[in-house]
């Protein structure tokens, strides 16, 4: 029987023939790792190289989630956080802000500080005292960009 592809298809997956044979087939393509855009696909590239990811899909089922918080994770922690330009009421309303030096926010001024930075960051911070803090300090920063 000649050995072609198909017969390799037809083979038992478990056998160390087609294993064998399967190796050499990725072996010959070449393929560049893409870079990680965030933390989600960072912790893709360590479930995988430690097969952790076998293990949650064999406990978990195929659709266990990870697409979904690899997703969220990469939005949420992208390693080149390239925010949105600021309108120019967004510019003023930061510069009445940062203009007074406040040790404090009042609830208000988190309410539209939170819709400048959810627009131009494309994720939403938490409520707590360090992820008002953030928030803060990210739209800051964007803000002393425009001076």
């Amino acid at each position: 029987m000649e050995k072609n592809e198909e017969y390799y298809k037809n083979l038992d997956k478990r056998t160390n023939e087609y294993k064998e044979w399967k190796k050499a087939q990725t072996d010959l393509q070449p393929h560049e790792p893409k870079p990680s855009e965030g933390l989600g696909d960072t912790l893709e590239k360590v479930f995988k190289a430690t097969k952790i990811d076998k293990l949650v899909k064999f406990v978990m089922g195929e659709d266990c989630g990870c697409d979904e918080r690899k997703k969220k994770l990469n939005e949420r922690f992208a390693y080149s956080k390239k925010p949105e330009c600021l309108t120019e009421e967004e510019y003023n309303w930061l510069d009445n802000f940062f203009g007074k030096n406040p040790q404090s926010i009042k609830p208000s001024e988190q309410k539209e500080a939170r819709v400048i930075h959810k627009r131009i960051f494309k994720y939403e911070e938490g409520t707590c005292d360090g992820c008002v803090r953030s928030m803060m300090n990210n739209l800051k920063t964007v803000y002393e960009a425009y001076k």
